[in-house]
């Protein structure tokens, strides 16, 4: 009798489950506008992140030690630190000494790391 009354009940949890993920399960999606273009996915407009002026000192392995100026955004204020870059950071043509525009992310961990680094120009 317990096999039959779990089983009728996934069998009825399922499809329900189902219609409600059909109607976006009663979220209003026209203030999203079309999302069918991607055309800006290259760019780093419209990504989420902190954007800054910055010092290259040194580049490593996944690593930039980097002189900032106060991020008032975050609540860091100037300092010179080490920051993990993100897998995938776009800092191409980035050397020390450079002056960058540098975009911070906050991982899944809460931490924030370097996404990309653009020679200031």
């Amino acid at each position: 009798m317990r096999k039959f009354l779990l089983s009728l009940t996934v069998a009825t949890a399922v499809p329900a489950f189902v219609l409600a993920s059909d109607d976006t399960m009663g979220h209003d999606m026209s203030s999203h506008g079309d999302m069918s273009s991607h055309d800006d996915m290259g760019s780093h407009e419209g990504m989420a992140g902190v954007h800054a002026e910055a010092t290259v000192n040194s580049i490593s392995d996944g690593m930039a030690n980097i002189s900032h100026g106060p991020i008032t955004e975050i609540g860091w204020p100037a300092m010179t630190m080490d920051l993990p870059m993100m897998e995938g950071a776009e800092v191409e043509g980035v050397e020390p000494g450079d002056e960058v525009m540098m975009m911070l992310e906050k991982g899944e961990d809460g931490m924030y790391a370097i996404r990309a680094l653009s020679p200031k120009e």
